[in-house]
């Protein structure tokens, strides 16, 4: 698995598939609605916001309200569902990570409706289909949108060198244009400097060709779908590299080690270019950055709502615009590699710098054209549980040679079952 400072790519669906649950709110007290108190709470986690901003804002309100604010640690997705079913000490405003969005959307009761607060007459400022992943199907809009993961492929250039392969971002992104051609490479790669991997491990790359899709693993008709040619094709595509013999098959924390020494490239989103830079500080200036092979997908990114209990809807919605308006998006990822879902954004002056550890690299002309070709694609309540199997079994082909045909099957077998528990068809 990936180590990130949001932990995204495989824990948020191994956590979902042990719990075998979405999320369910009970009842509570609590309208919400019809106040306007002057005392308001904020609740988010470590890295969801950019602290700097939050602390301007608190000032910028304080004539109107008082926000207090709460970095809430652990299982913050636990601590909200819990906290909403009790209906008691329910934050006014809260953050909901992208991938438990849609397990939120079932219950969408529990949270005001921002359009009718404004949020539809500057929703245009932000991505159509990152607003959308937030939306009910009757229109109601759960979510502000915060951030995205736009992805990358991030490389080596001093490797490329090495192997006598183009090292300019234009160029290898035409080199590496489809799957097929970025696993050539890699064996190049590895032929010409021995002991150097292409891929970290094979399920990072089958969950990035799942989101290059517009279909995932149940259809908007509850069915599931994980079956299907386009799911089975990501498959394939991840098991190249493990054929090839360019997966370095690492599942655990070996990961740090590796990134400033075997491996020659990283698929990830925007975010993961600080994990690079911590974990490498060595390799400062010999990465650079060029688009994803097969097309851009989307990883992460969250979200801002306003729970029914909300004790000045008016008031906190001005104070959510404000902190993710498209100015304080781009400080934000200055602050903390918070990449915005506001497209205004890019263009601004905190986006568009060199960036010293890319080789001077301006990053945001590669993520800025993926964030805005990023497919949309339906995301059932369960998706995230139902995934799971699949980076279970692809791990399982790593780590103790199981036959993919074999793997394949169970996938298929153990997501039909998280799917009928569900209440898929």
């Amino acid at each position: 698995m990936d180590l990130s400072r949001r932990g995204f790519l495989q824990a948020a669906a191994l956590t979902a598939a042990a719990s075998g649950l979405t999320v369910a709110c009970g009842g509570g007290s609590g309208s919400g609605g019809t106040k306007n108190g002057k005392n308001l709470t904020l609740w988010y986690w470590g890295g969801a916001l950019s602290d700097k901003v939050v602390a301007e804002a608190r000032t910028h309100f304080s004539s109107q309200v008082k926000l207090t604010v709460a970095s809430i640690g652990g299982d913050f997705k636990q601590k909200l569902t819990t906290t909403l079913a009790a209906g008691s000490s329910v934050p006014d405003i809260t953050g909901i990570k992208g991938e438990d969005m849609a397990s939120f959307l079932p219950n969408a009761g529990r949270f005001l409706d921002l359009n009718d607060l404004g949020f539809k007459k500057i929703s245009s400022q932000y991505l159509d289909w990152k607003t959308k992943l937030a939306q009910t199907e009757d229109g109601k809009q759960i979510g502000f949108p915060i951030d995205i993961g736009p992805t990358a492929l991030f490389y080596r250039a001093d490797m490329f060198a090495k192997a006598g392969l183009p090292t300019d971002p234009a160029k290898v992104a035409a080199e590496a244009r489809t799957w097929e051609n970025y696993f050539a490479l890699g064996a190049e790669l590895k032929k010409a400097v021995p002991g150097t991997h292409l891929v970290n491990n094979i399920s990072s790359v089958f969950n990035i060709a799942v989101g290059q899709g517009t279909e995932r693993f149940i259809d908007k008709d509850n069915h599931f779908i994980g079956d299907q040619d386009h799911i089975r094709a990501a498959w394939s595509t991840a098991l190249r590299p493990y054929t090839l013999g360019i997966d370095a098959k690492i599942n655990d924390n070996t990961w740090n080690a590796a990134i400033g020494k075997s491996l020659s490239t990283e698929l990830g989103a925007a975010w993961h270019a600080l994990d690079i830079e911590q974990a490498a500080p060595d390799t400062k200036g010999k990465w650079r950055v060029c688009a994803t092979p097969g097309g851009p997908a989307n990883q992460g990114g969250s979200y801002l709502a306003l729970p029914k209990q909300c004790r000045n809807p008016e008031e906190a919605f001005k104070i959510i615009s404000w902190i993710l308006s498209p100015a304080n998006d781009a400080r934000g990822f200055t602050d903390a590699a918070i990449f915005p879902a506001a497209p205004a954004a890019y263009s601004m002056p905190a986006m568009t710098q060199p960036d010293p550890f890319f080789g001077g690299q301006k990053v945001i002309e590669v993520f800025g054209p993926a964030a805005k070709a990023i497919p949309s694609n339906y995301e059932a309540p369960a998706d995230a549980a139902v995934m799971a199997p699949y980076f279970t079994e692809l791990s399982s082909i790593e780590a103790k040679g199981k036959k993919p045909e074999d793997a394949w099957n169970d996938a298929v077998s153990q997501a039909k079952q998280i799917a009928r528990r569900q209440g898929v068809n």
